[in-house]
C-alpha cells in the first residue's frame, strides 16, 4: 500500500498543497498532512488556514512511498530550512522513494542535490536553483522518481502525475474524467 507525506510549512500555496491531498485521497492513496511548525496549525500564502494530521515529530518516514512538497512563499523557504524534511528527501532519494514539488518548492530539491543530471520544471524564475538540472518549461516532468510541476496552474496535472505513477495512468485518466465539467 502507498503512503504519502504532504510537508506543510507556514506561507504554503493552497491550491498546490491541497489539490494533491485531494486527489490523492479520491483514489484511496494514504496521504498524510504534516506540519513543519510545532502545531499541527498551517497557515497558506493567502492566509488559509489548515489544520494538518500530525506535526513532524509524530511520524518516522520509513513506511512512506512518496514526499512532497507545495510551493508557495515563504513556505518554499521554510521547507527549505527545515533539516527533518532535508534529511527524509535525502533518505527517500537514496532508496529510489519517489520526490514531488511544485511551483518554487523544486528549488528545495535542486539545492539539496538531488537533481543532478535530472530533467525539472519549477515556478518561472526559481530555474538557477534547480543546480545541475535541465529545466524544462512543461507543465510536470518525470524524471525517474522525481515529479516537479511549474505551479498554481499546473496543480490538477500535478496531482493527476502522482496518481498515475502511484495506482496506475487508467485510474489518472479515470480521475481526471471525474472532475471536468
Amino acid at each position: 500500500m502507498n503512503k504519502v507525506y504532504v510537508f506543510f510549512a507556514d506561507g504554503f500555496e493552497e491550491i498546490e498543497g491541497l489539490t494533491v491531498v485531494d486527489m490523492l485521497r479520491r483514489v484511496n492513496v494514504e496521504t498524510v498532512m504534516v506540519s513543519v511548525n510545532d502545531t499541527k496549525t498551517v497557515t497558506g500564502a493567502h492566509g488559509i488556514m489548515i489544520q494538518a494530521d500530525g506535526v513532524f515529530a509524530d511520524y518516522s518516514y520509513e513506511d512512506g512511498t512518496m514526499a512532497v512538497l507545495p510551493g508557495g512563499m515563504p513556505g518554499t523557504n521554510h521547507l527549505m530550512a527545515h533539516e527533518g524534511v532535508k534529511q527524509v528527501l535525502l533518505s527517500y532519494h537514496a532508496a529510489k522513494k519517489y520526490l514531488a514539488a511544485i511551483c518554487a518548492a523544486p528549488s528545495v530539491l535542486g539545492m539539496n542535490g538531488l537533481l543532478e543530471g535530472r530533467h525539472a520544471t519549477c515556478y518561472p524564475g526559481f530555474e538557477e536553483k534547480l543546480l545541475c538540472a535541465k529545466a524544462l518549461p512543461d507543465a510536470v516532468v518525470m524524471d525517474g522518481n522525481i515529479i516537479t510541476s511549474r505551479g498554481m496552474g499546473t496543480a490538477i496535472a500535478f496531482g493527476a502525475a502522482l496518481v498515475s505513477v502511484l495506482v496506475s495512468e487508467e485510474k489518472s485518466e479515470e480521475l481526471l474524467a471525474a472532475i471536468q465539467y
